[in-house]
């Protein structure tokens, strides 16, 4: 089942299923919050609910998208409430790009930089029995709930970056139950969107190359994440025409950690459980446009497509002017 959350022409907030191209609503649930709380309160699953709860209003996705009517799939009505984070060398990629990195890995473990011993760690222990913990993996914060950006809006990079770069990934969307207990209502593509060029300065700026805008949708996949995801991430320039395309994959098949243990090493922070809050938490990817040289410019779109999530997460690369941030004394 794949939900979408929208926005009617007069601008009330709508969640509902979608089928094709037709997004049929569901009743008595403004938002996806709203539903997934209920099902929390019922006891029942997410899908269920939904399904038993849509009714017979419809629109057309493909109007609503064209209108710059679609929303994140997962939001929260304070943005400090909402926060999104990620995990990075989680990923294996092709065969091609696996067998020179288990090169990269193999031998004397001190003649390794730092990420390739991350990446090697991750391939030793990242996927240990279910109910126990394996070995952590890179983890990083890039913002609250004000920097998450739905399909058609634009990426807003600050003028002071040296890249914006896109990360075609797979997220998780979480809500924190009243007791504490974190509830995966499922996932959606997304695009991470970092500085690339600043954390290749030193990796010790990783932190700031994450702070950014980062896309996420427009559908939410409930259930489990299928162990295969293929897609294909893509630079479209001005005129709408492709100038890079490639193929990426995705799903536990293709990865050096299971969803559990990336999971458990979020969660296991008491302040991650706080009831009510709502968590979008990236995966990782093995494919960039960045690696390959490519430098995206002002004006050009990136595109995200995966069959398994329905339609394209596709936004727009935009620069915003920022001034010197000068403190006050009281």
């Amino acid at each position: 089942m794949l939900l979408v959350q929208f926005l009617t022409e007069s601008q009330e907030r709508r969640v509902g299923i979608l089928h094709d191209n037709i997004i049929r609503v569901i009743n008595g649930y403004a938002t996806t919050l709203d539903l997934a709380r209920a099902a929390i309160a019922c006891g029942t699953g997410l899908a269920q609910l939904a399904d038993t709860s849509a009714g017979l209003e419809s629109f057309h996705y493909d109007d609503v998208a064209s209108s710059g009517r679609i929303l994140p799939p997962l939001d929260h009505p304070d943005a400090a409430h909402c926060y999104v984070t990620g995990t990075g060398l989680t990923h294996l990629g092709s065969a091609d790009t696996r067998d020179a990195m288990h090169k990269k890995i193999g031998g004397d473990v001190e003649t390794l930089s730092d990420s390739m011993k991350m990446f090697r760690m991750g391939v030793e222990g990242g996927k240990p029995a279910s109910g126990t913990p394996g070995v952590q993996p890179e983890w990083f914060y890039k913002g609250d709930g004000s920097i998450l950006r739905a399909t058609g809006q634009d990426l807003d990079m600050p003028d002071f970056s040296l890249d914006g770069g896109e990360e075609p990934e797979i997220a998780g969307l979480y809500l924190i139950g009243d007791d504490g207990q974190p509830y995966r209502l499922g996932f959606a593509i997304g695009n991470e969107f970092s500085d690339h060029v600043t954390e290749r300065q030193n990796y010790l700026y990783l932190a700031h190359s994450k702070l950014r805008n980062c896309g996420v949708g427009p559908a939410l996949l409930v259930g489990d994440l299928p162990a295969h995801v293929a897609g294909t991430s893509r630079i479209l320039d001005k005129e709408g025409k492709v100038r890079w395309e490639k193929a990426f994959v995705s799903g536990e098949q293709n990865m050096s950690h299971t969803i559990e243990n990336l999971e458990y090493h979020h969660f296991k922070y008491g302040l991650f459980n706080r009831p009510g809050d709502v968590h979008i938490h990236f995966f990782g990817t093995a494919t960039l446009s960045f690696a390959d040289s490519v430098r995206v410019e002002a004006g050009e779109s990136f595109e995200v497509e995966s069959p398994a999530f329905g339609p394209a997460l596709r936004n727009r690369l935009a620069v915003h002017a920022t001034e010197f941030a000068k403190v006050k004394t009281l």
